[in-house]
């Protein structure tokens, strides 16, 4: 399907770090150019299940891409996860294609038996992953593109009928596949049957695909008996991906709302594409500070006039120049300026008493050309011009709000379109805690009790990141408390965040009141990471609120996994809420050196880490001790290693030296 829209994905550490190592990406987009393929995006990324997915879940979100062919990762390399990141995302799988893929590779070398590509579609975009390899790229590329494969699947998935192809193979003799006798075929023609081997191309297949929900409520019933309480969790043990993928997929963005353009806009998501509203400059202007004159002056005394003795739109008189300080118009008459370097002072102006208070003449010692140190209207930017695109991220580096400011959009209209950011209510719970301000015990536990860590540290780091905090304060381990305090933060914010009540104890009463008081549905109850394995994402429905529903995370009670899932899983919502880009909701990662032993654990583990940078590039210290409790493990942190489980053949720790993935939570130190 010539002019189809084509995104390609390279997938290598390698390449990650150095795009020029990139031969396949670049090879793809050129046999694809050649066949009359429109290539939108070619973009690079680590061997990392969660990056790939990302991109490829970005732009089937986009609905602008018709075909994506990522290359690399689909060996048996310890690092080749494109599969295993491709093949959940899947809606419909082709192993037609598969087998199509394989069997052109395996004519070249029976090495292609290691290849595990996937192929099938998303919503109306078709996935095919190729090998990294330039020569078995152009092999498979060549088995998609000959007979007009991939042009037939691109007309199906966007809802085309076939025909044109099916009419084209029966002119030449090949059977077509009729419908079972005594169906109706869709695909029939003047009365004759016409092939329905591709019957399902009738079926829609539009962007309002919703992911199964939960059909029943798993938590335990708080009123049943004691002989009645689960003993296991009833909820699948997922792993980070499919948990992350899940937030991605139930958030939604926040509406758009009108907001000044001030400092205050930093954090916000540019909901629209902004324009400039005039030229920048406005008129002709300097670029340096000196002296306006015409560009036939020659070197001589001249009389110095400025704006209180001379109006710009009057014409410049012979025998003058036009003091003008960097930025400043040029008077009328003017086309060049003349720096003070090049000048001389000539003569001042003295007041009645003799003291010198400006300057009179001056000797200029150059000739200036046409337009010479002179900035020509529009020179910057053009009326019209597009400044900021829709879905720009206001930094706190002040670039976006500088420009907004440098078009005059502060003066033309004060006021920009953004998508809101997101307020969180956040709060703890559990009889034991005691706040570290007002430390007053419940008597019902019968001991002193513990600090309330997570509030005072997750406040701080929503806060740091520039979200409002609705602090709900302590909940103690009652039922009533619980859903009068959920309902309170339903009401007034866009992101309920809870720690502790999420595992088995008799005290644990989150997802009782999520599913059975509150209506809301829990997509995911645990998973499998260390720290963090009982963390809990739903959503819960607010008719009439400020939103339709509100995500709400449970986090754990110990505090250092608390933060750990803070990073890894909250900080994306929030910015999935805010408008954020899905591929920049994540935090940065880098590939680091450790730089001690790290023993590894049957679940993926984020072990805390400072992480500095030098000329050898990223290396990692741990913090010490890892106990989930141990909130101290995160002090000075700016890292979180992301170590993998420990397989059942494969290495008990990763040793120094080693390379592997690290999530940025900090700013990163010089070595």
């Amino acid at each position: 399907m010539p002019g189809a829209r084509v995104a390609i994905l390279t997938v290598s550490d390698t390449a990650a770090a150095d795009a020029t190592a990139d031969r396949s990406g670049p090879t793809i987009q050129s046999v694809l150019t050649e066949h009359g393929y429109v290539c939108t995006h070619l973009v690079v990324v680590p061997d990392d299940e969660i990056r790939i997915r990302t991109v490829v879940l970005g732009w089937c979100d986009q609905g602008d891409v018709d075909w994506i062919v990522t290359t690399g990762g689909t060996g048996f390399g310890v690092r080749d996860r494109t599969p295993e990141a491709i093949k959940p995302l899947l809606e419909r799988e082709a192993p037609g294609l598969v087998h199509l893929l394989l069997a052109s590779s395996l004519k070249a070398t029976p090495l292609a038996a290691l290849s595990r590509p996937v192929a099938g579609t998303i919503r109306r975009t078709l996935i095919t992953t190729l090998p990294g390899s330039v020569k078995a790229v152009q092999e498979n590329l060549a088995a998609l593109l000959g007979a007009g494969v991939v042009s037939h699947a691109l007309e199906l998935i966007a809802g085309g009928s076939g025909r044109s192809v099916h009419a084209a193979l029966a002119a030449e003799g090949v059977r077509i596949p009729g419908p079972v006798a005594g169906t109706r075929s869709e695909g029939s023609v003047s009365g004759t049957s016409v092939g329905s081997g591709h019957h399902h191309h009738h079926h829609h297949h539009g962007h309002d695909h919703a992911p199964p929900k939960p059909r029943s409520v798993l938590s335990q019933d708080p009123s049943l008996p004691v002989h009645a309480r689960h003993r296991e969790s009833p909820y699948a043990l997922i792993s980070v991906a499919e948990a992350f993928l899940t937030i991605l997929r139930e958030i939604k963005p926040l509406s758009v709302a009108e907001v000044l353009v001030t400092p205050q806009l930093r954090g916000h998501v540019i909901a629209e594409d902004v324009l400039a509203p005039q030229n920048v400059p406005t008129t002709y202007s300097t670029n340096v500070d000196g002296y306006a004159l015409r560009s036939t002056d020659p070197p001589g005394i001249y009389k110095v006039l400025d704006h209180r003795t001379h109006p710009l739109n009057a014409p410049l008189p012979p025998g003058a120049v036009f003091r003008v300080n960097t930025g400043g118009p040029l008077p009328a008459g003017a086309d060049a300026v003349i720096m003070v370097e090049d000048t001389r002072l000539h003569s001042t102006q003295r007041t009645a008493a003799g003291e010198e208070y400006e300057e009179a003449e001056i000797e200029t010692l150059a000739q200036m050309s046409v337009l010479e140190n002179v900035r020509e209207p529009g020179s910057d930017v053009r009326q019209g011009e597009l400044v900021l695109e829709r879905g720009t991220v206001v930094s706190s580096a002040g670039g976006e709000i500088g420009t907004l400011a440098f078009v005059g959009r502060t003066k033309v209209r004060s006021h920009v379109n953004v998508v809101r950011k997101p307020v969180v209510a956040l709060l703890s719970t559990g009889n034991e805690l005691l706040d570290v301000q007002t430390p007053t015990p419940l008597p019902s536990i019968g001991w002193g009790g513990i600090w309330d860590t997570n509030r005072p540290s997750l406040q701080a780091a929503i806060e740091g990141l520039g979200y409002e905090v609705v602090d709900l304060g302590i909940v103690p381990d009652n039922l009533d408390a619980h859903i009068s305090t959920l309902r309170r933060g339903l009401e007034v914010a866009d992101l309920v965040l809870t720690t502790g009540g999420t595992s088995m104890g008799v005290g644990d009463l989150l997802k009782p009141v999520i599913e059975r008081h509150l209506g809301g549905t829990i997509h995911f109850g645990r998973v499998r990471v260390k720290p963090g394995k009982p963390t809990t994402f739903a959503t819960v429905p607010t008719p009439g609120g400020r939103n339709p529903a509100v995500p709400l995370f449970a986090l754990p009670g110990n505090p250092a996994s608390a933060l750990v899932m803070f990073h890894v899983f909250v900080i994306p919502a929030l910015r999935k809420l805010g408008g954020w880009p899905e591929e920049r909701c994540r935090l940065p990662s880098v590939r680091v050196q450790i730089q001690e032993s790290m023993r590894l654990d049957t679940r993926p583990e984020y072990h805390r880490a400072i992480i500095r940078v030098g000329p050898a590039g990223f290396k990692a210290y741990s913090t010490g001790g890892q106990r989930s409790s141990r909130v101290a493990s995160l002090k000075g942190a700016n890292g979180l290693i992301a170590l993998p489980p420990r397989g059942e053949k494969g290495p008990s720790k990763l040793e120094i030296g080693d390379f592997v993935e690290a999530i940025l939570i900090g700013e990163v130190h010089m070595d």
